[in-house]
């Protein structure tokens, strides 16, 4: 059997600061103070009227580059991390990243100053797809986009296709998850009643240039809505923190009635998701009763400030299949969604090796092993996929049950030198030093990953048996520097900072063997497509790792 667990972190500061944007043809930029009009009855930019300026502002930036009407196709995920008050002043910049061939995705910054002390932070990083919308029967080609700028330009440029890229995996990848989901869910359950309904009449005011409802308008709509599901679940007042991708699947215009349908879908630690669905109605459809689907968005909500540390959202469940649909989509978007910032976003963290020396041998082996049992003793493991967004690393688990003995496993994943025969991304592994019985020093070999070139990790192993009935066998991995294995030029030097097994004995012929990881970047590579749900190489790597420790042939001696 096997299972295996995502514990994953707080990646908002993952998104790459743009800094100084570069004027140009395909830029638009937008600068307001913040008045009371603007904020909630706490005093804070609401987050509907944000998302109208930056749907705006992005418009008018990919209408430049385009020359003709542009209308919002969808908004990625956005990650909000700082609060806006009254009296601070906004700005948001717009820039076409790169232009397809109808449609062009369109980097938006926003960033808010406090104007006594001139402090300038973050608020959000989004980025919008465009399509273009010719008079006509005129066919579009939008004109390629002149990339002759900075570094940073040049970088959104080349990402733009892989975010392209992933948005169209990612519809594969949710409907491959949501079936591994719906055999690992518990079917009791029971409802909260957090269901909310608005309608609005779209009127000229509500209406963009173009005669068609504002983007803006409609995702400020579906805020309001989002918020008050929210605030019914937790009894106070949540701030918006994400959106899961607004999807604008169809037009409405002036003269439509929209109905906004809000519902909580799950509750985690410390955050809830809020499906919101869009329906549009004319005079003809309204009295027929069959409206139109155009927009749906996910919403997450945290409970700001002290609040957080003295409530915590209530357990949501469901009765019904919608329900459990919805229930099960929301794990499976935080996986999703975390997996796009961590591909994306992932940025070198700097040196994680440190000297190996025999001198400092005790306190390497020490800190090697208890590093890997405080990940192991977090909090948040379960069974299936679990997001947790607050931490500042992404960490992954597989567990697997094998029938053999606990001791037996530990001596065979104890030797690096065997994993090759199971472990498909080893090429090959070499024992570089033995300090003792219990530290050994490895030179792994590994495969190549997207065309790049192949990489390889020098790393520290410490073994350790129980000291008592119930302690787990320990096998711990980081890496280390040895000058007698220097980086190699055809290959990547990459870093482990904490990986590792636990073997717990279950019985005299069974244990349960539950492998770690602490991501670097070195590591996802190899992890990002099972993370994204793409592929399933760690589950076949951990049913060929059963089938190994389960034959019975002991090759190395202890």
């Amino acid at each position: 059997t096997l299972r295996w667990c995502i514990l994953p972190t707080n990646l908002g500061q993952l998104l790459p600061p743009w800094g100084k944007l570069k004027s140009g043809p395909v830029e638009v930029q937008m600068c307001q103070s913040i008045l009371p009009m603007h904020a909630n009855h706490q005093g804070e930019l609401g987050a509907g009227q944000l998302l109208k300026w930056m749907d705006t502002t992005a418009c008018l930036a990919a209408e430049r580059h385009a020359g003709m009407a542009c209308v919002t196709a969808s908004m990625d995920d956005i990650q909000f991390e700082e609060t806006v008050r009254v009296g601070q002043v906004i700005n948001i910049k717009a820039r076409v990243n790169r232009a397809f061939n109808t449609s062009m995705e369109v980097g938006i910054y926003v960033t808010v100053q406090d104007v006594l002390s001139g402090v300038t932070k973050r608020v959000c990083v989004a980025f919008s797809t465009f399509v273009a919308k010719p008079t006509g029967t005129h066919k579009v080609s939008l004109k390629p986009l002149d990339i002759q700028g900075s570094v940073g330009e040049m970088l959104e440029y080349s990402l733009a296709s892989e975010r392209r890229r992933l948005r169209l995996y990612n519809e594969q990848a949710f409907k491959n998850l949501m079936k591994d989901y719906y055999n690992l869910q518990d079917k009791e359950s029971h409802d909260r009643l957090t269901r909310v309904e608005s309608i609005e009449l779209v009127l000229p005011p509500h209406a963009n240039h173009h005669g068609n409802t504002f983007g803006g308008q409609i995702m400020a709509w579906m805020e309001n809505v989002a918020t008050v599901a929210a605030s019914r679940l937790c009894g106070c007042y949540p701030s918006l923190g994400a959106v899961d991708m607004f999807r604008f699947r169809g037009p409405s215009s002036v003269g439509d009635r929209l109905v906004f349908k809000a519902m909580v879908n799950n509750a985690f630690q410390t955050s809830v998701e809020v499906g919101v669905r869009v329906e549009a109605y004319n005079c003809e459809e309204w009295n027929e009763g069959t409206p139109r689907h155009i927009n749906s968005a996910s919403m997450i909500y945290y409970i700001p400030g002290r609040d957080a540390e003295k409530q915590t959202f209530p357990v949501v469940t469901y009765t019904t299949l919608d329900g459990e649909r919805r229930f099960i989509g929301s794990i499976v978007r935080k996986r999703i969604r975390m997996a796009r910032k961590h591909i994306l976003y992932s940025g070198d963290e700097g040196p994680i090796s440190v000297p190996w020396d025999r001198s400092n041998q005790v306190y390497l082996g020490y800190n090697n092993v208890a590093a890997l049992t405080v990940l192991a003793g977090k909090r948040g493991w379960e069974a299936r996929v679990y997001v947790h967004e607050e931490a500042d690393k992404l960490s992954l688990k597989v567990e697997m049950k094998v029938k053999t003995t606990a001791f037996y496993a530990f001596s065979l994943l104890a030797d690096l030198r065997l994993r090759p025969q199971w472990d498909q991304n080893y090429l090959s592994c070499e024992e570089v030093e033995k300090a003792d019985e219990e530290e050994t020093i490895y030179h792994i070999k590994c495969t190549t990953v997207n065309g790049s070139k192949s990489r390889d990790f020098v790393v520290l192993l410490s073994k350790r048996q129980p000291c008592k009935n119930g302690d787990p066998y320990v096998i711990a991995l980081r890496s280390v520097t040895v000058a007698t294995v220097p980086p190699e030029e055809n290959s990547i030097r990459s870093e482990v900072k904490c990986a590792g097994f636990l073997v717990h004995e279950i019985g005299y012929s069974t244990c349960k063997v539950s492998y770690y990881n602490q991501v670097t970047s070195g590591v996802l590579p190899y992890v990002e497509g099972n993370i994204a749900g793409w592929s399933k190489s760690m589950e076949e790597t951990a049913m060929s790792c059963i089938t190994f420790l389960e034959q019975d042939l002991l090759t190395t001696q202890f």
